[in-house]
């Protein structure tokens, strides 16, 4: 299951940087634009564009955490 829930982690974190990236300096760009109704239409991407950045934490940290974690794992079953 380990390997399965690794994979996973991996396509999410992959699938959902392509978004982020093109979203934040979209974000950038309407933000200066200064267009009222852009500044709209961006109020309500603000919360996935957060949420967004959020599950891309967790996966990166899952995935920069995973090698020390592995590692560990397998010290403690050789010496048990």
């Amino acid at each position: 299951m380990n390997k399965v829930l690794n994979k996973w982690f991996r396509k999410t974190h992959r699938w959902l940087a392509v978004p982020t990236a093109l979203l934040i300096p979209m974000a950038v760009v309407i933000r200066f634009s200064g267009n009222p109704s852009w500044q709209a239409f961006l109020k309500s991407f603000e919360m996935a564009q957060s949420l967004l950045m959020l599950i891309l934490a967790i996966t990166g940290a899952y995935l920069f955490l995973l090698p020390y974690l592995t590692k560990w794992q397998r010290e403690k079953t050789r010496s048990a």
